[in-house]
């Protein structure tokens, strides 16, 4: 099984960014699931595949009807649209009101979402966008159904010792009781930090020395370029080399690192799917424009 789940404590730290660059270049067939239950953003901000608008009713909101009934992992792609890129995503709900619709369907949406990478049909990782978190929102439900759980950081003191915090609650919750790091549960926390590239290697050793004092059993698994640019081409709204820019560069870095971490565990029989191409709208070639899928700056 291999479900990803990026999530934050509170702020803006690029959750949904994270999320759709990790996903755009992800080594095996990828869909992007917008889980927040504070509402998605996709469905406002990205055009389909077919140069309209997404449809809002199509995604998380009609899932939840399938999902009452019981919901067989192949199912899911029922609820799927492709946007302009190639991604494929699972958009979210309009307003958080509509989340009410998915009470108690959290449990049964994280064992598909799991179970679709080992679908004998059209597996896939699912790669879901969590939003901010704390210790009552529902969609943590999802977690333990998780091959990783990642928290998104970025590095200013306050988000640090929030992000370890929150890493030190969520192994409570997920694993009983704190950690230490010869003691990693099941599933793995990792944090994920949103830095400057020319400091992140300091940055990173202070926040994993952080996080063991802590017994948090997290680490930091990587690090994503604050790429002011890279996340406006990825959102469509600017215009240049996308596979050329740092956010994306670090994605792969990232991704690479999991995979050859993580990948054994989450291997399936081929089905010849290949990783996920930068693709641009209206069919252009990688590095000629944005990448269409939205990725908000802050989020």
């Amino acid at each position: 099984m291999a479900l990803i789940v990026l999530a934050a404590d509170k702020g803006s730290p690029g959750v949904t960014t994270a999320a759709v660059a990790l996903a755009a270049v992800w080594p095996r067939r990828a869909l992007l699931a917008e889980t927040d239950p504070a509402g998605g953003d996709l469905v406002y901000r990205s055009a389909a595949a077919h140069g309209g608008m997404l449809n809002p009713n199509t995604g998380m909101l009609s899932i939840a009807a399938t999902a009452r009934r019981g919901l067989v992992p192949d199912q899911l792609w029922d609820h799927v649209q492709p946007l302009s890129g190639g991604l494929e995503v699972l958009v979210g709900l309009g307003i958080a009101e509509q989340a009410a619709g998915l009470a108690g369907l959290w449990p049964t949406l994280g064992s598909a979402f799991a179970q679709l990478a080992d679908s004998p049909n059209a597996p896939a990782d699912v790669i879901a966008d969590c939003g901010r978190i704390s210790g009552d929102t529902p969609v943590v439900e999802l977690f333990p159904h998780a091959a990783l759980v990642l928290l998104i950081s970025r590095t200013e003191p306050e988000a640090i010792a929030r992000v370890r915090d929150r890493a030190a609650a969520l192994s409570t919750k997920l694993h009983g009781g704190p950690r230490g790091a010869a003691s990693l549960g099941t599933p793995f926390i990792g944090v994920v930090l949103i830095a400057d590239p020319n400091n992140s290697g300091k940055l990173v050793n202070q926040v994993n020395d952080m996080l063991v004092h802590a017994q948090t059993g997290a680490r930091v698994v990587g690090t994503l370029a604050e790429d002011p640019a890279g996340a406006e081409q990825l959102a469509g709204r600017k215009r240049g080399r996308l596979d050329k820019s740092m956010l994306i560069r670090s994605a792969r870095k990232v991704t690479s690192d999991l995979y050859q971490q993580y990948g054994a565990a989450w291997s399936v029989p081929g089905q010849g799917h290949q990783a996920q191409q930068i693709q641009q709208p209206g069919g252009q070639q990688p590095g000629h424009a944005g990448y269409s899928g939205h990725a908000g700056a802050g989020r």
